[in-house]
This record gives structure tokens, C-alpha cells and sequence, in this order.
């Protein structure tokens, strides 16, 4: 589990859910109960350890508390294994997806989003630009940490759909995307062939910010073309793979 053990990570769970400090015999027996039969004098030395880590402190003889730095450890080790949960409900999405599905979407979406960067290059407030902005900078970190942004891609496109001001174009990609697990799909396979989803959109907001439209358009048609492009190598990757060997 990265860089604490699976039962410290549990130790973990359980001091971050009371307020009070327990013993090693209280954190033994809750233990017990999550399927981990550990000996008291076991967590006792499992509890020294992690103090050491500076994961959780000693308070007399009332027991341990978890620290701010246990706090910190703990939520990597939850976001980790979301991910891992995340990951397989994902392949198993993407396995009962085509490829030809993924293409006519992103084909549809080329259409339509190239005219709204175009509007949005007119029309976006300074407020809609801030919030651009804004979610651009989280993706790039969340990028930098190899962590999932589609949720942040999601956004990006709808911000640029409401700055548009055209609420039957925007109504049409809402409905084309179809929501959270089609982008999450993109954004997976864009990782599996090394794609740049978050350098795109910078192409994109550096265009609607110098209120080029031409600019605005060919970059939205550029990344749509980039997804398009992705998912083709990536099924070609597929094939590869499942080719009988001769």
C-alpha cells in the first residue's frame, strides 16, 4: 500500500474515526473485528513503529491519536485505492465499448464544439475565462500527480459551452458526451498512448482569451482530432496484442 502496510493503513482507519486516544488492546480487538488477528504485543511494536513514522502520537497512558502527517498518509492510501476500484469498473466499461461508437461520438463532438470555442472567443465573460482558468490549473496538477482529471475535463467543456451563450449547441454536446464515464474512458486511453489532453486545452483557452475565433476553432478541432487520433492507436495496440502469433 505505497509507503505504509496494510494493517497500519487500518490502525489508520480506526484513529481517524475517534476522537479519543486508544490503547493497543482496544486497536487489537477492532481489529479482530476487521478480519486481522494480530497479537496485543504485535500492534503494540506495529504502534511504536508508526510513531516513528510520525503517523500517530503517543498521549501517556490514554493511547494514540493519529497526527496531522498520519492524516495526510492516510488520504493517499484512500484516493489509491479508489483509484485501483475506479480503474477495473473502468476497463470493464471501456472492454463493452467500440471503438466505431468512440469515433462517430467524437466526430459529432468535433462539430459542434468547434463552432462553440468559436462563440466562446466573442462572448465568455472575464468571470467565465477566471473559472477557465481555474479548472485548467487543477488538471495540470492533477496531470503532474498521474492522477484522473476527467472530472476537470468535463468541466472544461461545459464552461466553454456556457460562454459560448448558445444553449441548444450546449444542450446537443450534454447529450452527445453522455456524462462522466465516456470522458473517463478518453481520458484512460489518452494515458495508455501518451496523450496531452491538458497541453490541448491550454491551446484552446490562450485562443478564446485572445478573442481569435479562427484560433479558438482550429484548436478545438485540433484536440478533438487528437482524441479521435488516440483511440485509433490505441485499438490498433489492441489488435497487436491479440494477434495470433505465427
Amino acid at each position: 500500500m505505497n509507503d505504509i502496510k496494510k494493517h497500519e493503513a487500518e490502525i489508520l482507519q480506526i484513529l481517524c474515526r475517534e476522537t479519543k486516544p486508544m490503547g493497543s488492546g482496544q486497536l487489537r480487538a477492532l481489529l479482530l473485528q476487521r478480519g486481522f488477528n494480530l497479537s496485543e504485543a504485535t500492534v503494540g511494536r506495529m504502534l511504536c513503529d508508526m510513531d516513528m513514522k510520525d503517523l500517530t502520537e503517543k498521549l501517556g497512558f490514554k493511547g494514540r491519536q493519529i497526527t496531522e502527517q498520519g492524516r495526510k498518509t492516510l488520504e493517499r492510501v484512500n484516493i489509491a485505492s479508489q483509484q485501483s476500484v475506479n480503474s477495473s469498473r473502468l476497463l470493464k466499461l471501456l472492454n463493452s465499448t467500440r471503438r466505431e461508437d468512440l469515433i462517430d461520438m467524437l466526430a459529432a463532438r468535433r462539430a459542434i464544439e468547434r463552432e462553440l470555442a468559436r462563440l466562446a472567443s466573442l462572448n465568455a465573460t472575464a468571470n467565465e475565462i477566471k473559472q477557465l482558468e481555474a479548472v485548467l490549473h487543477e488538471q495540470e496538477q492533477l496531470s503532474l500527480r498521474n492522477e484522473m482529471s476527467a472530472e476537470q475535463d468535463l468541466i472544461f467543456h461545459r464552461l466553454i459551452a456556457t460562454a459560448a451563450k448558445n444553449k441548444v449547441l450546449a444542450a446537443a454536446l450534454d447529450l452527445i458526451r453522455q456524462g462522466r464515464q465516456m470522458t473517463a474512458i478518453l481520458e484512460y486511453i489518452r494515458k495508455e498512448v501518451q496523450g496531452a489532453m491538458a497541453v490541448e486545452h491550454v491551446r484552446i483557452l490562450r485562443a478564446i482569451i485572445s478573442r481569435d475565433p479562427e484560433k479558438s476553432e482550429q484548436a478545438m478541432v485540433e484536440h478533438i482530432d487528437s482524441l479521435i487520433s488516440d483511440v485509433e492507436k490505441y485499438w490498433q495496440g489492441l489488435n497487436a496484442k491479440n494477434k495470433p502469433k505465427t
